[in-house]
C-alpha cells in the first residue's frame, strides 16, 4: 500500500474536489446519444440527438441519422439550426404497411444535418439536433437510430452497435430508446369541473347565463347619446330665455 508523508497528505488534503476528478480516470460518455420528450405509443417524441466532438483537431461537419423502416415514422420535422441545413430521405418501403385503412409503401429514412462554413462543432463541444417525429409504434418496440458522424477531415464515426448478448456496452453504441405504455386520453375535455359547477352554485349562475345576459344586453348607440345631450341642454336655454323674458316684462 502505498504511504504518504504529513506533508503530502497535508497537501493532497488541500486540493479541490474538483482537481481530484481531474485525476482520474476519464468515463467514456461522449458518445452520440438520443434523448425523447416522450416514449409513448402512438404520440408524437420530439428527439434530441446529443453529437459530442471527440477529436482533438478536427470538427464535426456533418450528421446522419437512420430512420427505422420496419416501424417507420409518418411524419418527420426537424427543428431549424441556425448555420445548419438539413435534409430529410423519402424512399420506397420493401415491405407496405396499412394505416387506418390506406397502403403506405414509403417513408422517410434518413434525416441529413450538414454545417455551413465556420458553423462546425470544434473539438470538446457539442450541438444538439432535433427532430419531431410521430407516431410511435407500439409498447416496447426498440427504437434504433444509428448515427453517422462526418469530421472536417473526412473521417466518419458510425454509432451503429448494439448492446451484445452478454450485456456489454458497444464501442459506438447506436442511438436508441424503448417505447413505452400508451397514454390514457383524459375523458374531461370541454366538460365543467366540480370546482367549477360549485362557483356556479354559489354565484347563482353560471357563465353561459353571464354570457347570454351580455350578449342580449342592448348596444350602446353614441350618436344618440349626443343627441339626447344636445337636445336637454336646447330645452334649458329655452326655459332660461322665456324666464328672462318674463321677468323683463
Amino acid at each position: 500500500m502505498t504511504r504518504f508523508s504529513m506533508p503530502a497528505r497535508r497537501a493532497l488534503a488541500a486540493v479541490p474536489a474538483t482537481a481530484v476528478l481531474v485525476l482520474l480516470p476519464t468515463v467514456a460518455y461522449a458518445h452520440v446519444t438520443v434523448d425523447p420528450d416522450t416514449t409513448a405509443a402512438e404520440s408524437y417524441a420530439s428527439l434530441t440527438f446529443r453529437v459530442p466532438t471527440e477529436s482533438e483537431t478536427e470538427s464535426t461537419e456533418k450528421l446522419v441519422v437512420d430512420l427505422p423502416t420496419d416501424t417507420p415514422f409518418l411524419s418527420v420535422t426537424p427543428r431549424t439550426l441556425p448555420g445548419w441545413d438539413v435534409e430529410v430521405d423519402v424512399e420506397k418501403l420493401d415491405e407496405p404497411f396499412e394505416v387506418e385503412g390506406a397502403t403506405v409503401d414509403e417513408a422517410p429514412v434518413r434525416v441529413t444535418w450538414t454545417a455551413e462554413k465556420g458553423n462546425e462543432v470544434p473539438p470538446h463541444e457539442y450541438q444538439e439536433f432535433a427532430v419531431r417525429v410521430g407516431a410511435l409504434p407500439e409498447e416496447g418496440t426498440e427504437i434504433v437510430l444509428p448515427a453517422h458522424q462526418t469530421y472536417t477531415d473526412g473521417n466518419v464515426v458510425d454509432w451503429d452497435d448494439l448492446v451484445t448478448e452478454d450485456g456489454k456496452e458497444p464501442e459506438a453504441p447506436a442511438p436508441v430508446f424503448t417505447t413505452t405504455a400508451a397514454e390514457a386520453e383524459s375523458g374531461h375535455h370541454g366538460a365543467a369541473t366540480s370546482d367549477d359547477a360549485a362557483s356556479d352554485d354559489a354565484s347563482g349562475g353560471d357563465a353561459s347565463g353571464e354570457t347570454a345576459v351580455a350578449d342580449a344586453a342592448p348596444a350602446v348607440d353614441p350618436v344618440g347619446r349626443w343627441l339626447g345631450v344636445a337636445g336637454i341642454v336646447v330645452g334649458a336655454a329655452g326655459i332660461g330665455a322665456a324666464l328672462f323674458t318674463r321677468r323683463r316684462a
